[in-house]
């Protein structure tokens, strides 16, 4: 392989700063960053890397050495003139060995366009922020309780990642924060494909896992949108929220064994997810939740669950092995949903002594031809309202006046989601009078009269759809 010695001042690097790794050296010479040609020269240019510089290595399969791991120290690019180390092209350099890159009090970096193959964690620790792992490969060593990337950093943006093909215990992406009881900010997930876990056992092996247990209270502020799960088989949970105050929204999880759980923690917004084909939907503990616009069609297993709690409330200073246990739901808010032939469709839990308060369950279209369409165990102080029931399905032990029994009219397009037609009893027949959403699940305007549903009939365009790979991973847009 022809090697080159890595030279490039800031402002080349400034203005590369913004083209896709796919398209690095198809210009002129003079034009591009010159290209490491191996890992030593790779690290020499890192080292003397500065705000905007583009650092390329040269396709190839690498072996990082264990002893001498591409080390980024004290490294800090700027919002507007990150430091970026990319391929040469997407997923054209392979990086095995025990570590890859090790990142140490840096900020404003950028790891874009690699196939990672190590036999450990990728790290992005606390003491670095604003990290974005983007366009990457991740296949790890398939090793029992490996997980395979954890960001404790602030400000972290993982995104048009894959992360797929592993049959063991362990989790994709792991976010957390410092000590054991803080959680990383502002962490932003999104455009990611996670495909192909197919661990066998009952838990930890999940895509995505926002916390643990004793980070339940801790705010985190997370967003993870846009990202698609596809055979996500190695835990019941595709996306496992345990910490506070984050969003998940506009995601799609088809055919797979896991769902979205909120399983500790308060105050999360759930909204505008595709559940589709495969076996749990949502799964909710914890408080002052908001579940809204989310479709919910032909899952096996049970598509929306209102949990019951081994305590009533976790509180601050609490032991940690109290923690572990599930937060009965109260003050949840679950709103113009679309739940349609799945086997169990809104359900509740009895086996934990504490029980759902002050929920309230309005707005939502329940559609099946078998079983119940609500079984509910013991509640307190629910609020059912401008729910519609249909189908050959028993309405269950939803309260009357909490429902209506009425054709919806619906027609299921060519993406497998079911929206409503003209004529439709559930147009403009929301009741909540506050506003929980503006638009509905297709992006469109919700208006003042608002439709019972995750559907607004309009004949306007659709503008979010359910995603399919071509909409996320290394080479999507």
């Amino acid at each position: 392989m022809q090697r080159r010695t890595f030279l490039m001042g800031t402002a080349a690097g400034a203005a590369l700063a913004a083209v896709p790794t796919g398209s690095l050296l198809t210009g002129s010479a003079a034009a591009a960053p010159a290209v490491a040609g191996s890992l030593d020269e790779l690290q020499a240019a890192i080292d003397r890397a500065r705000p905007g510089d583009r650092i390329v290595l040269a396709d190839g399969s690498y072996t990082v050495p264990p002893d001498r791991p591409l080390t980024i120290r004290n490294k800090r690019g700027t919002a507007r003139a990150p430091i970026t180390i990319a391929a040469q092209s997407l997923g054209g350099v392979v990086l095995g060995g025990v570590q890859s890159f090790v990142l140490d009090a840096s900020s404003h970096l950028t790891l874009s366009g690699f196939s990672f193959r190590q036999s450990s964690t990728l790290e992005i620790p606390d003491n670095c922020s604003h990290i974005r792992l983007t366009r990457n490969d991740f296949q790890l060593a398939d090793i029992e309780g490996l997980h395979w990337v954890m960001v404790r950093a602030d400000d972290s943006e993982v995104d048009h990642n894959h992360f797929h093909g592993k049959t063991t215990l362990g989790v994709y992406l792991c976010v957390e924060g410092a000590g054991t009881e803080e959680m990383a900010q502002r962490v932003h997930v999104f455009r990611n494909y996670f495909s192909d876990h197919s661990f066998a056992g009952s838990n930890g092996g999940e895509p995505i896992r926002l916390g643990v247990s004793p980070r339940a209270l801790s705010p985190a502020h997370a967003v993870v949108e846009y990202n698609l799960f596809e055979r996500a088989n190695g835990d019941p949970e595709a996306i496992s929220v345990k910490s506070s105050d984050n969003t998940i929204r506009y995601n799609t999880v088809r055919d797979s064994l896991g769902g979205i759980v909120l399983r500790h923690g308060n105050r999360s917004r759930v909204e505008g997810n595709h559940l589709i084909g495969g076996t749990d939907g949502l799964r909710i503990y914890g408080d002052d939740h908001v579940i809204v616009n989310n479709h919910l069609a032909g899952l096996s297993g049970r598509a929306l669950v209102i949990g019951s709690g081994s305590a009533r409330d976790h509180l601050p200073g609490e032991p940690a092995d109290q923690r572990r246990g599930n937060d009965a739901p109260d003050r949840v808010v679950i709103a113009h949903n679309t739940l349609v032939n799945n086997h169990g469709m809104l359900s509740g839990e009895s086996q934990r002594p504490h029980e759902p308060r002050d929920v309230t369950v309005a707005d939502n279209l329940l559609v099946a031809e078998s079983g119940e369409l609500v079984t509910m165990a013991n509640t307190v102080r629910f609020t059912w309202l401008g729910n519609i029931l249909w189908g050959a399905a028993a309405d269950g032990n939803i309260p009357a006046g909490g429902f209506t029994r009425v054709d919806p009219k619906l027609r299921t397009g060519r993406d497998g989601i079911a929206r409503l037609t003209a004529g439709s009893p559930a147009i403009g027949a929301a009741t909540l009078r506050r506003r929980y959403v503006t638009h509905d699940i297709d992006g469109q305007p919700r208006g003042r009269a608002r439709d019972v549903g995750a559907d607004e009939y309009t004949r306007g365009p659709v503008r979010r759809e359910p995603l399919t790979p071509a909409d996320v991973g290394p080479r999507s847009r």
